[in-house]
């Protein structure tokens, strides 16, 4: 049992714009994106291109959603199909966060991702009125001066904010939610990947410990959801009680961070050897990313998955080294060895990596077998640093210049499409 009268009571808001990409879109075309037939996809020139975004109408009408294929959007006149625009998607999402500033400092103003942000708006209702008058002003003037639609989702805390948002505001445009609501709203929520930070996978461990709804999970024994889970029980269970003490600009969900990167590849691979070079250059893109952000993990995922010729499947599988790292050829040596006990010689068409378990990257296990560990760790700084200044092109492995390379053609994109 959760006393809410100890938790923090601050004002939260998730604002998420509706099919940003889409929407945006639709704008520039002069179309009102709630109205129209639009869809986002990653290049209209391929069939089997993924839709990045769709109108809600397109949604409604015809199940075209994130995700879906070019192939799969049917053959009529209403609906228009457009290459993304990232550059000016990014440029718009700016704009908006500075409106964002009008009503609160920067420092109370988290850029989720490009179409989501959180806002605290604590202390400023003297000025702008209450929590769902100061909603109400931030989503007129979005579509008054962008012309695009939102939902915001209003809570206690960044957890219940993002609930309410995913659960109700999305249907509603506002709402808001406060611990108490958290039984009624919350606990009936079924399945448990609904719930914002359980995926399928822990949907089937919790499923196979009887644990169907976030209710059930609200009243499962804590110590043994612990004993199971580690800190990431402790966080599923106070997470079902609405509870989230994390603040606005920290990571969210703190320890449950991990660092991926998953990638559709332009076309299939049948080669052991292409693949690898895929995975090498992925490995550095994971490694890179962590050393940003101080980190080090210990647990490598490596997802393959067959092309549709092979009628798909693959295989997602992972390992745990006994010390964390950030070193790019550690994690491509962990990908190899499941690469090569997993992989059955099919067609890929993707590739994930994943590091997880990670811990801050502020010390480092020196091992007698491994003198050169410290170089190689070094050396991954050193790239990082001439990239940063130089750009992402300024040095790159061997394996990129060759045919199943596919950093080069990245490095041209902008949050992995065309710019």
């Amino acid at each position: 049992m959760i006393d809410y009268s100890t938790l923090p009571h601050h004002y939260v808001m998730c604002v998420d714009m509706k099919s940003f990409f889409a929407s945006c879109s639709a704008v520039m075309m002069g179309l009102d994106p709630l109205e129209c037939y639009l869809a986002v996809v990653s290049d209209t020139e391929r069939s089997g291109s993924v839709v990045l975004a769709s109108s809600p109408k397109m949604k409604k009408e015809f199940g075209i959603k994130t995700g879906s294929r070019l192939f799969e959007i049917p053959d009529d006149p209403r609906i228009i199909k457009v290459n993304p625009n990232m550059a000016t998607y990014l440029r718009i999402s700016t704009e908006i966060s500075r409106l964002f500033n009008r009503y609160v400092p920067k420092s109370a103003i988290h850029t989720y991702s490009v179409d989501e942000s959180f806002l605290k708006v604590d202390g400023t209702t003297r000025l702008w009125g209450d929590i769902v008058e100061i909603a109400e002003k931030i989503q007129d003037e979005i579509d008054r001066e962008f012309q695009l639609p939102c939902a915001i989702g209003i809570g206690p805390n960044m957890l219940l904010a993002k609930l309410c948002l995913d659960l109700e505001a999305k249907k509603k445009g506002i709402s808001q939610w406060t611990y108490e609501d958290v039984p009624e709203k919350l606990w009936p929520l079924s399945p448990l990947s609904e719930m914002w930070g359980i995926g399928k996978p822990m949907e089937k461990k919790l499923n196979g410990m009887g644990i169907f709804s976030i209710g059930q999970l609200a009243r499962y024994d804590l110590e043994t959801l612990e004993k199971k889970f580690g800190i990431m029980g402790n966080q599923l269970y106070h997470h079902a009680w609405g509870v989230d003490l994390s603040d606005i600009g920290a990571p969210i969900m703190e320890g449950q961070i991990s660092f991926g990167k998953g990638q559709v590849l332009l076309r299939d691979y049948k080669k052991p050897e292409e693949i690898k070079h895929v995975i090498l250059e992925m490995s550095e893109e994971v490694a890179r990313r962590t050393r940003a952000s101080g980190m080090a993990g210990r647990t490598v995922s490596l997802g393959i998955y067959y092309s549709q010729d092979e009628f798909g499947g693959g295989f997602h599988r992972s390992m745990t080294r006994e010390t964390p790292t950030n070193i790019t050829m550690d994690i491509y040596e962990m990908c190899l060895t499941l690469f090569e006990r997993f992989y059955t010689g099919k067609t890929v068409r993707k590739i994930s990596i994943t590091l997880s378990n990670v811990i801050p990257d502020r010390e480092m296990q020196i091992s007698l077998f491994d003198q050169d560990s410290w170089r190689k760790r070094e050396l991954g700084f050193v790239m990082d640093r001439m990239r940063k200044k130089f750009g992402s092109n300024a040095i790159l492995r061997a394996v990129s210049y060759t045919e199943a390379g596919t950093a080069k053609h990245r490095s041209t994109l902008v949050g992995g499409h065309r710019a």
